[in-house]
């Protein structure tokens, strides 16, 4: 499954603000995700960024004003706005919130609006004071009441060194969320989707803990893939320093019984498990209320096994209707291949998708994997080497063949 921004055409409107260098950024962002970008200067936002920026960002003509009175004047604002499937402002001021608000047609930013019948995404950047304005929250409220969607304003200090909302959206967040918005309709669609992540972790005491070397960067994309394909995705997460794809509903776990219970939950109503996380198999039999003083004599620590999801899942099977498809990963280091269908008959799973841990190249803490799928059949398919994005679409592109 393809970003959705790929190929998408996109109509980007650079405003009157301090922000419009970020505003070239997300054009950079934009186009670097594939999406096919025209960008609208307005008058003032020429004062703070020139035409050349943009289009040597987006290898594309960046128009503005003038372009409204050219040969093309009585088309191109015709012409912009009904070839964009998206048109997002950003950053958006107060004075086009306001044009905007009430229909004016008097630039060619807000004629290609109103000449537009695709989902519109306002970006507000403007001082705290001019954003809190009850006629800039009226032109919001109208604008909203319209269906446009608005991402943020965020808090923070402004240029004029007061402190609040109004301060532009960091751009690499503005691109989570629209590339989350260029997934509506996708081909999963309705489906819910439960997707763990991460290593969890077993305390010794208050202090140490056991875990494992996941990163989480497997089972991150593979929630994204899901996000890309228009699913509802739960992501059940063990501690990790990722963050988490925008539109999926994170919850937090870190031992192997908060997991589980996590899990159990989320799949009451879930089409698909898919689960990626690296849980532990031990965990302390008596973890210690405080924590343990070194004295310089060994220490023995009493292991016991950790709840098995997958088994607990396969059990369960028959009470969660809903659940069509479970999919589950082996990270093994030795008889991958064996270990792996082992695992896929014992779990009663759909599919197993095998990885060696010990190659340099794949497994944890890197951003490549080589797998095999192992499918319930007992049919496999070894992958080449590919990043953890590839692997999560094909993981995700299965499913959808599966649910379709």
């Amino acid at each position: 499954m393809a970003n959705p921004l790929t190929g998408k055409r996109i109509l980007l409107g650079i405003t009157g603000s301090i922000a419009a260098y970020k505003g070239a950024d997300l054009a950079s962002k934009l186009t670097q995700a594939g999406a096919v970008l025209d960008v609208i200067l307005t008058r003032s936002a020429e004062k703070f960024i020139t035409p050349l920026t943009f289009q040597s960002l987006t290898g594309r003509k960046c128009y503005t004003d003038d372009d409204l009175w050219g040969g093309e004047g009585h088309v191109t604002h015709i012409g912009l706005g009904r070839a964009a499937e998206m048109v997002v402002i950003a950053p958006a001021s107060a004075t086009t919130l306001a044009r905007l608000a009430n229909g004016f047609g008097d630039t060619l930013l807000s004629l290609a609006v109103l000449a537009s019948h695709s989902p519109l995404i306002l970006a507000p950047a403007m001082d705290v004071g001019m954003y809190m304005h009850p006629a800039t929250q009226a032109n919001v409220e109208t604008l909203r009441s319209r269906g446009a969607h608005f991402i943020g304003p965020a808090e923070g200090r402004m240029a004029s060194g007061l402190v609040g909302f109004g301060r532009f959206v960091e751009p690499a967040d503005i691109l989570r969320e629209l590339r989350f918005l260029a997934s509506s309709g996708g081909p999963l669609n309705g489906k819910k989707l439960v997707v763990t992540a991460g290593g969890s972790q077993e305390a010794i005491d208050p202090v140490r803990l056991i875990t494992n070397r996941s990163s989480g960067k497997q089972g991150y994309a593979v929630a994204q893939a899901a996000l890309d394909a228009g699913a509802k995705v739960t992501l059940i997460s063990a501690p990790t320093s990722l963050t988490p794809p925008f539109g999926a509903e994170v919850i937090p776990v870190k031992s192997a019984a908060e997991m589980q219970q996590a899990v159990i939950h989320a799949c009451q109503d879930a089409d698909v498990l898919i689960m990626a996380a690296a849980v532990a198999d031990f965990r302390p039999a008596n973890p210690s209320a405080q924590k343990i003083k070194k004295t310089g004599d060994p220490l023995t620590i009493q292991l016991e096994p950790t709840q098995d999801i997958l088994a607990e899942i396969a059990q369960r099977r028959e009470r969660l209707p809903k659940l069509q498809k479970v999919i589950g990963f082996a990270a093994e280091s030795q008889d991958l291949l064996a270990n792996a269908r082992k695992k896929l008959e014992a779990k009663k799973l759909d599919l197993i998708v095998a990885n060696d841990i010990s190659a340099s190249d794949a497994g944890f803490e890197v951003d490549t994997n080589r797998v095999t799928f192992i499918m319930g059949d007992g049919t496999m398919n070894s992958r080449p080497l590919s990043t953890k994005e590839e692997v999560a679409a094909q993981i995700i592109n299965q499913v959808i063949d599966w649910l379709s």
